[in-house]
């Protein structure tokens, strides 16, 4: 599988915003469902959200209502639009490919992007 580069993180103040990028290449990508995942220091990796290639969506808990997950087929890149964060929101953030929107992570893992959130 084609790889995938995060970008996009940074540090940002409690209730700020970001937009995270994931940038993929390959002729699969139009057709692949996507998922963010992040990992907290000391913490297992865990969802975020996911969008199919159809656009259908699913949001973990902690994610809902404040982040947004979007795709640009044509531009090979999907987003995380993250809204009102918290400290708690502090992690690595990951993307990668996956079987359907509720199913595990199939793809490779990338380098990910650092999100800091300072209270």
């Amino acid at each position: 599988q084609a790889p995938l580069v995060e970008s996009g993180g940074g540090l940002v103040q409690a209730g700020g915003s970001l937009r995270l990028s994931c940038a993929g290449s390959g002729s699969t990508f139009s057709i692949d469902a996507m998922v963010w995942y992040r990992q907290a220091p000391g913490k297992q990796r865990e969802l975020v959200a996911a969008i199919s290639s159809g656009g259908s969506t699913n949001y973990a808990d902690s994610s809902k209502g404040r982040f947004t997950i979007s795709r640009d087929s044509a531009k090979k890149t999907m987003y995380l639009q993250m809204n009102s964060l918290k400290p708690e929101d502090t992690a690595v953030y990951y993307c990668t490919r996956v079987l359907t929107i509720r199913g595990p992570p199939s793809g490779a893992w990338g380098q990910g992007t650092q999100v800091i959130v300072s209270s």
